[in-house]
């Protein structure tokens, strides 16, 4: 597949290249034989409940049938995996950079206590120094906690950019993120770096401390125009109710660099919120951002980034313009995506926060069809594609721009009307439904892609040697569980809504898109079977009963390869992605304890809000991180330290695993049928190895991340009562 041109050389020359990866027969022959041994089991279980039906082989059918599903689902992103690459060379065969076509970037924060503000600086300024027409290029960061602490440091960024931009240019550094330039090594420095980190590190000190006090110092505000911003925030003045806040802190064509070059738009904008209206979460503060750069600057390419994922290469914008710009690309593209890539895990990354399955191999695997979901950052859009389908896109009218500055009372006025709370309300617009971001889900990135490609756009993945952006993953594992947690709220809003990709979206878009999708938003009901062979072999072991077939027993061969297919083939996929063998392990791991914790919990939130009982809101994951709890991360070492109920799952099952194996190993010494009960032994086993860190922190750890007592009281009275409820079932 290649790019066109505007000339003939280019036309020789492609901007990029599609191929599928080698294992793809591997796979589709994989996939036939592993299906075959999956009727088997099924047939096996049907039987069964032929010759008696009780509740618990109802509930191992449950199981296996979920198993089964969630396993099908899967095969769709194996079905057509492609691999790309760019010629960012070629791409001056195809446009001038005159003719790039302008950049609004959206850079979205929340809290500044969760997301500290001087890490959504670097992120900000790492786009800012792009290589790409500075008059083309405007950076928009929404604070949708609406703090002054936030537009303070924006400001004091401001300020440095001025410095800093020119100093990447000048010395073409590839890492323009300040952070991460000066954690480099100081061998690869320019001879002004010295001067430069001394403005950065007094930057930030001033950004921490006012953070800290939360207090910003009238000797850090240096100008009228400045002190009337902050008087905006009245005693009135809320982070959920609050009018619009807009301040242009640099525009381009007024605001120079040191060395006299014009330089970027940065706009703070935080969007009008009333308690007494709904504010749609993060889809909501895209929406209002949306709306804002249309009156502004109604660039027709726009990027998302959250408030943590810097960029680490200058030349992104340049690798998605190889597909966007590309005359031969098919016109209903939509978005170019980048993955995410996360720096700062642990050497075995221990809560499987690289999530490589997720950000790397199911992308890949989606390429081939219609393309990834949006994955929440690092997407490149086409504006128009937030206002209607292919066949009928329309934009904001912007006529009224022309050259007029975006400080003029006009701009600012108009701009200020859209980030009004009630703008959607009184406009009676189809905003959340047909236009911008999709409301309904808290899982917005892949709720929005997925409507797109219902619509009929289509989206491509690109995957550069070098990470286009790198953010940060928890690195507290309550933190971690919570996020996850709050996807699976989201998921479930998808999964069962009516535009339900296992129905609409299989008939819209494709069968295997549809798959795709499907297995994302029921990605929550992984618990089911998961809590079931978390519990049900260890209490059947624990009142010496065998439910898996004996040795001697063709039967127990299927079962033997369905879960070593299962995880050989998950196994190899990390590997051929770039994995280790020890980072699988731990993935496996948090697998099975985000179904058991975050899974669960999630899908019965979900259940109790659907009726009515409960509600739930948006959590922004904390970026925040203690030194002790940093050394901790570092050393390998799983973070609890506080009495959460998501723990309360995870140290029952531990218990009653451990307790399970030693009786079935004592019972098997005293009793022998070793070949009745093999199978529950290595399965009990197998969970208890993985709950080796619950263990240490409930019993050999003194710090401040080990086990509440409290959770560990609590999971031993639930696990004797789950104990003798099984005596009775058994």
């Amino acid at each position: 597949m290649g790019g066109g041109g505007l000339t003939d050389q280019s036309q020789c020359l492609p901007l990029h290249t599609r191929a599928l990866l080698h294992h793809t027969s591997a796979n589709r022959v994989f996939a036939v034989v592993y299906l075959c041994a999956i009727l088997a089991l099924l047939y096996h279980h049907f039987l069964a409940l032929l010759h008696t039906t009780t509740v618990v082989s109802l509930l191992f059918l449950l199981a296996d049938a979920v198993l089964a599903f969630m396993w099908t689902t899967a095969q769709a992103f194996r079905m057509c995996p492609t691999q790309r690459q760019v010629f960012i060379e070629h791409l001056q065969h195809v446009a001038k950079e005159s003719d790039y076509p302008a950049l609004d970037v959206f850079i979205c924060t929340a809290d500044p206590y969760k997301e500290p503000p001087i890490s959504v600086v670097n992120t900000a300024l790492s786009v800012m120094a792009y290589d790409y027409p500075t008059e083309k290029l405007s950076v928009y960061v929404s604070d949708d906690g609406g703090s002054q602490l936030t537009l303070f440091a924006f400001m004091e960024a401001a300020r440095f950019a001025t410095h800093w931009l020119p100093y990447c240019r000048k010395n073409k550094i590839v890492e323009r993120s300040p952070e991460a330039y000066f954690e480099s090594n100081p061998s690869s420095w320019f001879p002004e770096a010295d001067q430069i980190k001394l403005m950065y590190e007094n930057m930030r000190v001033r950004v921490e401390t006012a953070v800290k006090s939360g207090i910003i110092s009238h000797d850090y505000i240096n100008s009228k125009q400045e002190l009337e911003a902050f008087s905006r925030w009245t005693d009135g003045f809320t982070s959920q109710n609050h009018p619009a806040v807009i301040q242009v802190l640099l525009e381009c064509g007024k605001d120079e660099d040191v060395m006299g070059h014009t330089m970027p738009n940065l706009v703070y904008v935080s969007r009008g919120k009333s308690i007494n209206l709904p504010h749609n979460f993060k889809a909501g503060a895209l929406n209002a951002l949306l709306r804002v750069s249309a009156t502004m600057t109604n660039a027709p390419v726009i990027l998302t980034l959250d408030g943590d994922m810097y960029s680490n290469d200058p030349q992104t914008p340049l690798r998605a313009l190889c597909y966007l710009l590309d005359p031969s690309m098919d016109p209903k593209l939509a978005y170019v995506q980048f993955p995410q890539i996360f720096y700062g895990i642990n050497k075995n990354d221990i809560y499987g926060g690289e999530a490589r399955h997720v950000y790397q191999i199911h992308p890949t695997g989606m390429d081939g069809l219609k393309g990834p979901i949006h994955l929440g950052t690092g997407g490149f859009f086409r504006r128009k594609v937030f206002f209607g389908g292919p066949s009928e896109t329309f934009e904001l009218k912007q006529d009224h721009l022309g050259s007029k500055s975006i400080k003029s009372r006009e701009i600012l006025a108009s701009a200020h009307h859209v980030a009004d709370c009630n703008f959607e309300s009184q406009s009676q617009s189809q905003w959340g439904t047909k236009m911008g971001f999709r409301y309904g889900s808290l899982v917005e990135d892949m709720y929005t892609s997925y409507m797109l490609q219902c619509e009929g756009w289509k989206s491509i993945f690109c995957h550069p040697k070098r990470p286009a952006f790198l953010g940060n993953s928890p690195t507290n594992f309550h933190d971690f569980l919570n996020q996850t947690r709050r996807y699976s709220i989201g998921l479930l809003e998808v999964a069962f809504c009516k535009y339900s990709p296992i129905t609409y979206g299989t008939l819209t878009i494709n069968l295997l898109s549809g798959l795709c999708f499907a297995y994302y938003s029921f990605w929550p009901i992984w618990s089911i079977p998961i809590t079931i062979y978390a519990f049900l072999p260890q209490l059947a072991l624990l009142n010496y009963v065998s439910i898996f077939p004996k040795m001697s027993d063709p039967w127990f061969f299927v079962y033997t390869f369905c879960f070593l297919g299962a995880y050989g083939q998950d196994h190899l996929e990390l590997i051929l992605s770039g994995g280790t063998t020890q980072r699988w392990w731990n993935l496996q791991r948090v697998w099975m304890t985000r179904g058991l914790s975050s899974f669960s919990i999630g899908s019965v939130e979900y259940i109790l809000k659907s009726i009515g009982i409960s509600t739930f809101g948006f959590n922004v994951t904390s970026k925040a991180v203690e030194e002790e709890q940093s050394k901790r991360y570092k050393k390998g070492m799983f973070e609890f330290g506080v009495a959460s109920p998501l723990f309360l799952p995870l140290t029952t099952a531990a218990i009653i695993n451990l307790v399970s194996f030693l009786w079935g190993i004592a019972q098997i010494f005293r009793q022998g049928r070793i070949e009745d009960l093999l199978l529950q032994i290595l399965l009990v086993g197998f969970a208890m190895v993985n709950c080796w860190p619950i263990y240490e922190a409930m019993v050999l750890r003194a710090d401040e991340g080990k086990m509440p007592v409290k959770i560990t009281l609590i999971s031993i009275v639930l696990a004797w009562a789950l104990y003798l409820a099984s005596s009775i079932a058994f």
